[in-house]
């Protein structure tokens, strides 16, 4: 997948690793947002999220089935529901010329920006065609549902925190790499925001990874992204 920052941008184009994308004649542009009252039964069995507003848009997190995102980005565009794959940025020789390239950052997650009454639709649609397998719901596994305190509720992740991912997946270093927590020596776990430098604004975890010092992000339990390098003079430890 070649880098190509030079996209049109369009009203209601859905976020392509920080950039919006044309989502593509063939696909509709009306938003299927539902007037329904209350969650349906067969919502309530796997996908419902607990004390939210029905037409209150989060930011859900889906499974995607291997090798298929893309194809999954394209499935929901056309269902008229923003999504959000982060890229990682690699430098290739080619022919004797650098060049920067893209890949799925994350190749199982793909972040969907949408109600509730929205994921409702798309998983029933989803159900009964036949790419039932292309997408499921990530649960969170901290938590469990008051009406069915042996289930857990849809991962739900915060909007603050979804900017900060965002922003840090959108920078184009191939230094910014996905990590799991076996590898991350976390220097005191020092809260910081980074002051300079292309990563200025970021926020997360100091740590030491491959003889270096970065600063690592967590989305949510194993989902984390570091940074590339950054010099202690280029951070400020957080007051909490």
């Amino acid at each position: 997948m070649e880098d190509n920052t030079k996209q049109p941008l369009t009203a209601d184009a859905s976020l392509y690793n920080g950039q919006p994308t044309d989502t593509g004649s063939s696909c509709p542009s009306a938003r299927l947002t539902s007037c329904t009252p209350s969650i349906s039964d067969d919502f309530k069995d796997g996908v419902s999220v607990e004390n939210m507003p029905l037409e209150s848009k989060r930011w859900f997190v889906l499974r995607v089935s291997y090798g298929r995102i893309i194809k999954a980005k394209t499935y929901v565009e056309c269902k008229g529901i923003d999504c959000f794959v982060p890229l990682r940025y690699r430098q290739i020789t080619k022919q004797g010329k650098k060049r920067i390239v893209t890949e799925p950052l994350l190749p199982s997650f793909l972040f969907v920006h949408a109600t509730c009454s929205q994921v409702e639709t798309l998983f029933r649609k989803l159900n009964a065609s036949t790419s039932r397998s292309l997408l499921s719901i990530y649960y969170d596994h901290t938590s469990f549902r008051e009406d069915a305190p042996d289930k857990n509720p849809p991962l739900v992740i915060s909007d603050s925190a979804m900017d900060n991912f965002i922003r840090l997946t959108s920078i184009k270093n191939p230094h910014v790499i996905p990590v799991t927590s076996e590898n991350i020596m976390y220097k005191l776990g020092d809260e910081v925001v980074i002051t300079e430098g292309e990563f200025m604004g970021i926020h997360g975890r100091v740590a030491r990874i491959a003889g270096q010092q970065r600063v690592v992000m967590e989305l949510f339990d194993g989902c984390l992204v570091a940074t590339a390098y950054v010099p202690k003079a280029a951070m400020s430890q957080l007051r909490m």
